[in-house]
């Protein structure tokens, strides 16, 4: 393994550092077109940083071409890419300390895109992130492969459907066209006496107006999302399946795959809340889905992701095929 010192000590250094040792190795012929970079897992540990440096290391050179990531097998050192990249003063060498040293200068390289200020931090798309910030982007980048296939469980369906609003704008506009798409949701069974939401008060009697509440959410959220990807069907000519079944149980928990290749499993986090039912305020035990934190895992990123990928793909066919039971989203 080749040495590589260590790490600067400033945290918003860090990322652009691994960034250039990778470019380095690329652009010297260490690392040869085509040849498969270590997993994120591996690299924090070569390079002793963590691994959401890393992801920001590797977005940073994907941005400049010279590497790619193909779903369930890897990032590669680009075989397209164009001239080596360098510095302003041809070196090859980044200078932490100067402001304006990174990004390299390459016509390959939007500036916009790349350059980040020494005093921000790029998202760490690794680590755990809000439902609302990241899964929209995750299921954009799912888009652009040739076959779509989503796998989800949760309670309404509410943030997928928001998640969906920009590959289906991009398919409009002919930006991408994926040539099938299938999604299977499960959701909680109608006549289920749910876990939460429910009243904070038992004795209220406001338990039936709460689950038709929530019901009216599910119902309303799942036919959009059947309505709007069906539609791809007749208007862009794109193989569309659309699934919904029924559970018979509340999830504790939301769980997303995306081309069985990439997992995001969040823990719905119970609060007492004030909600308008009926024009009427009411107390109740909730869980903002949006809000949640989702936690990454992909295959080819370490045994532990694979694992998990492989693991909550199983224990979603074994519910579709088993528990799960057809739905009905009428009133």
């Amino acid at each position: 393994m080749t040495s590589h010192g260590s790490a600067p000590r400033e945290t918003t250094y860090r990322y652009r550092w691994v960034a250039d040792e990778l470019r380095k190795e690329i652009n010297d012929g260490t690392r040869r077109p085509g040849e498969r970079l270590p997993t994120q897992g591996e690299l924090a540990t070569q390079y002793q940083v963590s691994r959401a440096t890393v992801i920001q290391a590797l977005d940073l050179l994907r941005e400049m071409g010279l590497i790619v990531t193909r779903q369930g097998s890897g990032t590669f050192v680009n075989t397209e890419r164009g001239a080596p990249v360098v510095t302003a003063d041809g070196s090859g060498h980044v200078d932490d300390d100067a402001e304006d040293a990174w990004p390299v200068a390459s016509e390959r390289v939007p500036p916009a895109r790349v350059a980040v200020p020494p005093s921000e931090e790029v998202p760490a798309t690794g680590e755990p992130q809000q439902t609302a910030a990241t899964l929209g982007t995750r299921v954009m980048e799912a888009f652009e492969a040739p076959h779509v296939r989503i796998d989800a469980i949760c309670l309404t369906s509410e943030s997928l459907n928001l998640a969906l609003a920009e590959p289906l704008q991009a398919i409009r506009s002919d930006q991408i066209r994926p040539e099938t798409v299938k999604v299977r949701v499960m959701v909680p069974s109608r006549d289920l006496e749910l876990a939460f939401p429910r009243p904070t008060e038992e004795e209220s009697g406001d338990g039936r107006l709460v689950h038709e509440h929530w019901l009216s959410l599910r119902n309303s959220h799942g036919a959009v999302l059947r309505q709007s990807l069906r539609a791809l069907r007749s208007t862009r000519g794109i193989d569309v399946e659309v699934t919904l079944k029924a559970l018979p149980f509340t999830p504790p928990v939301k769980l997303y795959l995306l081309n069985g290749c990439k997992a995001f499993f969040a823990f719905y986090q119970i609060k007492k809340r004030e909600e308008q039912i009926d024009d009427t305020p009411m107390e109740i035990y909730d869980a903002l889905g949006s809000d949640s934190m989702l936690f990454p895992f992909e295959r080819g990123e370490g045994t532990w992701d694979e694992a998990f990928v492989t693991q909550a793909q199983e224990w979603f066919d074994g519910l579709w095929g088993t528990l799960a039971k057809g739905i009905t989203l009428g009133s």
